[in-house]
């Protein structure tokens, strides 16, 4: 499996996302990442790219992606990319990369009430390793 990791700023406001079958919930949203390189005639340019990424982890995408990640927020995830493919209602069949996150970390963290005493802190949310989802409070200091 090949593992990629991205630093970037998310596109939109995460969508929280419950499965069909069994209820659980997950996390879906848009990373845009921008590369600035010269040109062979000097001048400056840039490229964004966007990725596509879902967390399964349900803790992360509740507790710690849906109350503290918005529109612009700096994140870098790690995890691992799979292809997604679906049939549209045109009958054609449309396919996709996407990258399931296995660990997130937001670079500005803001609460939805707006207050932006705590902007410039790192926040860890993790899919596997420790964070939310294995019980760890955001305001405590980090255990290494």
């Amino acid at each position: 499996m090949q593992t990629l990791v991205i630093e970037g700023y998310l596109a939109a406001d995460p969508s929280i996302l419950s499965a069909q079958g069994s209820g659980r919930k997950r996390a879906s949203f848009r990373v845009l990442e921008t590369t600035r390189y010269r040109r062979a005639d000097g001048e400056q340019g840039e490229r964004t790219t966007g990725f596509n990424c879902v967390c399964f982890n349900e803790a992360t995408a509740e507790k710690y992606i849906e109350p503290f990640a918005r529109k612009g927020s700096r994140v870098v995830i790690q995890g691992h990319v799979e292809n997604d493919t679906w049939t549209g209602k045109d009958g054609v069949e449309h396919y996709d990369l996407r990258l399931i996150v296995a660990d997130i970390r937001l670079k500005n963290r803001r609460d939805r009430a707006g207050n932006d005493d705590a902007a410039s802190e790192d926040v860890t949310g993790s899919g596997t390793g420790f964070g939310i989802a294995d019980g760890y409070d955001l305001n405590d200091d980090i255990p290494f």
